[in-house]
């Protein structure tokens, strides 16, 4: 008995030993917003919010229900997305439930110019960060390349929804999850 108990301890230092080991030896994951390296998805990276990728509805979809959309254009392993993921996110986080937000991974779209109005290609005019909006009657109000301020997005979502300037209106801001359990609990 003394004998399958000190084989027992030996093989369990041992799988100790070999697990600090592999541990040791593992690179560091080192995702920076300030490079050009591929890290991932930048949305779940640096805006924290994946559930921009993939769109709830395509182009041709969104156009056919006459809802406002909102097309941005971005690669993975730009740091001019990386920091523009936020924007982003912040727009779908306020317009998401009334208006389509989709992003397009430049590096997924086909190159070939195509005619068609209802495909994302049609208007990537060939920069990354790329915004267009869409309103109601698929109008084009926006079509910016560059890192296009929230406001400027922001303002012409208000104009199409016809709400309240920025200066007039309240900001709205989101209870954090805690705050929202910790009433739910009492």
């Amino acid at each position: 008995m003394s004998k399958l108990k000190s084989f027992i301890l030996h093989l369990f230092c041992l799988l100790i030993l070999i697990s600090c080991l592999s541990f040791t030896s593992m690179q560091p994951a080192l995702a920076t917003v300030d490079d050009d390296q591929y890290e991932g998805n930048i949305f779940m990276l640096y805006a924290g919010n994946g559930s921009l990728v993939p769109a709830h509805a395509t182009l041709a979809e969104a156009l056919a229900n006459h809802k406002p959309t909102m097309l941005a254009f971005y690669v993975d392993d730009s740091r001019d997305c990386k920091k523009y993921a936020i924007v982003i996110s912040r727009i779908q986080s306020s317009y998401g439930s009334v208006a389509e937000v989709i992003t397009v991974d430049v590096d997924r779209i086909s190159l070939e110019a195509t005619d068609s109005p209802t495909e994302p290609s049609y208007y990537y005019s060939g920069g990354v960060p790329q915004v267009v909006v869409f309103n109601q009657a698929g109008d084009v109000i926006l079509n910016k390349k560059g890192q296009v301020p929230f406001e400027e997005i922001d303002d012409k979502f208000r104009e199409m929804f016809d709400l309240l300037p920025r200066s007039e209106s309240v900001e709205l801001k989101r209870r954090s999850f805690n705050e929202f359990s910790s009433e739910l609990s009492e």
